[in-house]
Order: structure tokens, then C-alpha cells, then sequence
């Protein structure tokens, strides 16, 4: 079963930085594309960066763009989000979840979809 495990949330003060982990497992890793998506309270969940996971493109939406960068390490299973400059709107539910349908920021691509990490940003 694919299996997607995020950690690496937690709470951190406006201007900090957090790096996300998402370990991905019961799947060939390079045959689907790994997307980060966050959810505020009381808010649809949006989504944030996707990578390609045979490597080489990368997609960041506007919202964290100079902020976030998505990596990945592709013997590992691994993505990361790594969050700079953190504001106190960034505090969220970290989603990283799975598509083989495509690379994009669309919500309805990715069927698999990991617990989720806190992320709390205080002023």
C-alpha cells in the first residue's frame, strides 16, 4: 500500500525556518510526483510546491514563492519542503500526498495523501 509519512512540524517564531520530511514507501517512488499541500483552520486546503519525482521540475505556488524550495532524494523516497522565513501565516497542517497523474498544484490529482505536520508560527 503507498504510504506517505510526513514529519518535522512544529512550533517556530516569525522569521524562522522548519524543514518538512515526507517519506514515501509501498510504491516504485519515481512512477508518481509528490506535492506538498497546507490546510489553516477553518480553511480549504491549498497547495503549496510539487516535484517531479524523475527529477528536474519543480512547482511553487505564488503564496510561498522566494520562501519554500521542494526537494527530494529519490533513493530515499524523500521529499522535503524547507520553509524560510516563516510568518505567522504559514501556520497550518503540512500535507505531502501522491499523483501519477501528473505534475501540478491540482488538489483532485493526488489520491494518497499522508497524516499531516503542524506547523505553528508565533509572532
Amino acid at each position: 500500500d503507498v504510504q506517505l509519512v510526513e514529519s518535522g512540524g512544529g512550533s517556530v517564531q516569525a522569521g524562522g525556518l522548519l524543514t518538512l520530511s515526507c517519506v514515501a514507501s509501498g510504491y516504485t517512488y519515481t512512477s508518481k510526483n509528490i506535492a506538498w499541500f497546507r490546510q489553516r483552520s477553518g480553511e480549504e486546503r491549498e497547495p503549496i510546491a510539487s516535484i517531479y519525482s524523475r527529477g528536474g521540475i519543480e512547482r511553487i505556488a505564488d503564496s510561498v514563492k522566494g520562501r519554500f524550495t521542494i526537494t527530494q532524494d529519490q533513493a530515499k523516497s524523500t521529499v522535503w519542503l524547507q520553509m524560510n522565513n516563516l510568518k505567522v501565516e504559514d501556520t497550518a497542517m503540512y500535507y505531502c500526498a501522491a499523483s501519477d497523474r501528473g505534475l501540478g498544484l491540482r488538489e483532485d490529482w493526488y489520491a494518497y495523501w499522508g497524516q499531516g505536520t503542524q506547523v505553528t508560527v508565533s509572532s
